[in-house]
């Protein structure tokens, strides 16, 4: 039914839905309840595949996080609000977060952090998602993937995980702001603070990792040594910044050792972009004593990680990184500005565009490594 120019009813619509584990994605028809207090319907017009999408379904493969529906890097327009909304109108351009910003929390008022007491990710880490959702199929209740699902033509978010952007932004290009590049450039920026004429290295040359690149290069970083597996993703990196790269496979001794010889006893700062515990560790260690800095990026929660404490004792710095550091309701509508004056890179990560039906070639695509992003076209704008 409408109401003053705005239709209030269930939406249906497609979307791919996740009934299990380790399984292909299904495309279905849903219901999309319509937004409640503080709510925003959104009409998702692009979205990225990131690899904590595949981490869930593959991985992580909680039995209470299914059905759901996936993706949490995409980008729309606001198609109705409920009660209690004021910032946000019919059409606005938006950008649905994983993380929630409050502004009313103890760490929403605390500049030392970017996490938020509200939303799934105060205590559902292992599920990746809240128990309450605005979507059924099939007569059954399907859960909203870090609050987000952006794999559907239609979600439902609170208003304090959405960013209102710039009107004239494109949408199948800031959608990578959701997730993956935001999260490896404020990576180098906000959580290394990385510094002029300093020496880096980032380990995984993902979008996440190319994206620390980009930051590393933007902080007038001097050295910028890119390490992958892939020998393919140099030329990538080359276009983010990095000045070297380094395939550990070329090497008979550990990859720490191959950087304390590049570098006169290790990199100040290095950046994890993989999720791997072992490279953890690997980078850790390619760091220089005395204050050497290295930052966890890559999203996992599977192992332990171990390290010799001499490694800290001796004054290197292990933090992790959470969204690259930016508060989401004010850092993306700014990164997408960036964006807007050329100062950020969007364009350059978008190896593949293909449709939402296309989903399960795309997951494919990034699990054996031949693709940087990603985006599909989801709704029509």
């Amino acid at each position: 039914f409408w109401v003053s120019g705005k239709m209030y009813g269930v939406i249906k619509c497609r979307a791919a839905v996740a009934w299990e584990p380790s399984k292909p994605l299904v495309m279905e028809e849903i219901e999309v309840a319509p937004p409640q207090a503080h709510e925003i319907r959104i009409k998702i017009v692009a979205t990225g595949v990131c690899h904590t999408d595949l981490y869930h379904l593959f991985e992580g493969k909680h039995k209470d996080g299914f059905p759901c529906v996936l993706g949490h890097e995409g980008a729309g327009i606001v198609e109705s609000v409920g009660s209690e909304v004021t910032k946000f109108n019919p059409g606005d351009k938006v950008i649905p977060l994983f993380i929630s910003q409050c502004g009313q929390c103890r760490f929403c008022k605390s500049p030392k952090t970017n996490l938020c007491e509200k939303g799934w990710a105060s205590d559902r880490y292992d599920v990746m998602s809240e128990s309450d959702t605005r979507f059924t199929c099939k007569g059954k209740k399907v859960l909203q993937f870090m609050g987000t699902s952006t794999f559907s033509e239609y979600t439902v978010v609170n208003e304090i995980a959405v960013a209102k952007i710039h009107p004239s932004a494109p949408l199948d290009k800031v959608c990578l702001l959701g997730c993956g590049v935001a999260t490896g450039y404020g990576a180098a920026l906000n959580t290394a603070k990385v510094e002029p004429g300093s020496t880096c290295a980032v380990f995984g040359l993902g979008a996440v990792g190319l994206a620390a690149v980009m930051g590393c290069k933007n902080a007038g970083a001097k050295r910028i040594i890119a390490i992958d597996i892939n020998p393919t993703k140099y030329e990538k990196a080359k276009v983010f910044g990095a000045t070297e790269f380094v395939n550990p496979k070329d090497h008979n001794k550990p990859i720490s050792q191959v950087l304390y010889e590049m570098t006169n006893g290790g990199v100040d700062f290095s950046l994890e972009c993989v999720g791997s515990v072992a490279v953890m560790r690997s980078a850790l260690e390619s760091c220089v004593k005395g204050w050497g800095v290295s930052v966890l990026v890559g999203w996992t929660d599977m192992d332990d990680f171990a390290a010799r404490p001499i490694q800290l004792i001796a004054g290197r710095t292990w933090k992790g990184s959470l969204f690259g550091g930016f508060k989401s309701k004010d850092g993306v509508p700014k990164l997408v500005n960036e964006y807007l004056e050329k100062k950020v890179k969007l364009d350059e990560f978008v190896t593949h565009n293909m449709t939402l039906a296309q989903v399960n070639d795309a997951i494919q695509l990034m699990k054996t490594g031949d693709c940087i992003r990603s985006v599909l076209s989801v709704a029509l704008q």
